[in-house]
């Protein structure tokens, strides 16, 4: 099998981003959390049939479709617990549209950071490069999400459900220019200024009814991601069941 590399762009994260790490979230803040990044380093499979067939990447693992236009993504998820030790460290799991090669990302997502050695549960939107905003509804260990973005012309709709606690949040944002031209169900080790965060231990992300414009993912024949960073592998992602379900198991902060 033949190799090739794939470009990303990154912009710069404000230095603000840093200072805001130390801020425990809860009220909607536009920097109560790291940013979210596209694939920082990747290096990509390719199958005789010309198909990616697996990829590597610094900060995400999980499954992204590409070879066509996206108009939504969709997934369920539980919320994983993480295991804290003294540092600090975070995690993210998401969906959204775009990322995957270019420089935006429409997304929305929950996330299980360790600060001082304590677990913070919380979720968000972000449409990427712009400043990620938390929502404010209570996140535990154990909570069902089910999450749709979609777009419309130039309008883009982020739905973020919690069934466990019974609260759905939708942001609603206008976006011309973007190229709709990948979906991702992605857990992430998230990005400062400084570059990959450590990755909380969150044992494993289940996913599941992972799906692109109406169908299972796997009708796409997703790329399929682990997280690796040089020598050292990060998060592996399991092959596909039933084409639109799967999970993320952690390896290494």
């Amino acid at each position: 099998m033949s190799a090739t590399t794939r470009l990303t762009a990154v912009s710069a994260v404000a230095a603000a981003v840093l200072s805001a790490l130390a801020t425990a979230p809860g009220a909607a803040a536009t920097t109560g959390h790291p940013f979210r990044l596209t694939p920082l380093s990747s290096h990509r499979i390719i199958s005789p049939d010309g198909r990616i067939a697996q990829s590597t990447s610094g900060n995400w693992s999980g499954y992204a479709a590409t070879g066509s236009t996206f108009s939504s993504v969709s997934a369920s998820w539980v919320q994983p617990s993480v295991t804290c030790g003294s540092g600090t460290a975070y995690s993210s799991f998401w969906i959204g549209l775009d990322g995957d090669g270019s420089n935006s990302v429409e997304q929305t997502g929950s996330e299980a950071d360790c600060s001082g050695g304590r677990a913070q549960y919380y979720s968000w939107y972000e449409m990427y490069p712009a400043y990620p905003v938390n929502y404010s509804n209570a996140v535990s260990p154990g909570d069902h999400f089910t999450s749709t973005v979609s777009v419309s012309g130039t309008t883009y709709t982020l739905t973020l459900s919690d069934t466990t606690k019974g609260w759905t949040k939708t942001t609603t944002k206008k976006q011309s220019g973007l190229s709709n031209a990948s979906a991702e169900i992605i857990a992430e080790a998230p990005s400062s200024s400084s570059g990959v965060l450590p990755l909380a231990h969150f044992s494993t992300a289940s996913f599941s009814n992972a799906s692109a414009n109406g169908q299972p993912i796997g009708n796409y024949n997703p790329d399929r991601i682990n997280m690796v960073s040089g020598s050292t592998t990060k998060a592996t992602t399991s092959a596909l069941s039933g084409g639109n379900a799967f999970s993320v198991t952690w390896n290494h902060s």
